[in-house]
């Protein structure tokens, strides 16, 4: 539900991405309105491909969300990332968590995050955007791994 929200901010608020209302543009025609909602859901799974993979939000986070699973980096990488301070938080641990909504957590994607590591990422589309914010949903819904 999370991300239905967000996708209404993004498609018409922050990024200014016009859409025509299936209301007004069925009542001319004389067509019943449409019962269909015109927001872009997000796709945890879709998501996650991100997070994995062109966001490389696991090189600091740990592959899916896992803080003890990050991947092979090159050494130098590795060792700006264990420097960071403060370090990357848990994404599945709802106490380490400084942002606490998907408008929030979409702004520290596309802009960085003050006083931290993470830097804008640049690249993502809007709908990669609220695809990655279904999966964080998801992650902070799975919690953090047992031990």
């Amino acid at each position: 539900m999370r991300a239905l929200s967000l996708a209404g901010f993004l498609f018409v608020g922050c990024w200014g991405i016009q859409f025509t209302d299936t209301v007004e543009m069925n009542a001319w025609a004389g067509s019943p309105p449409s019962t269909k909602s015109t927001r872009a859901a997000g796709d945890a799974e879709r998501g996650r491909a991100v997070f994995n993979g062109k966001g490389i939000c696991y090189y600091c986070h740990g592959t899916d969300g896992k803080k003890n699973q990050r991947p092979q980096l090159k050494a130098d990488t590795a060792k700006l990332i264990a420097e960071l301070n403060p370090p990357p938080v848990d994404l599945r641990n709802p106490n380490e968590l400084r942002l606490t909504t998907d408008r929030n957590r979409a702004l520290a994607i596309l802009e960085g995050h003050p006083g931290t590591g993470m830097f804008p990422d640049t690249t993502m589309t809007n709908q990669e955007l609220i695809d990655t914010l279904a999966y964080l949903t998801r992650l902070r819904q799975e919690g953090s791994p047992k031990k």
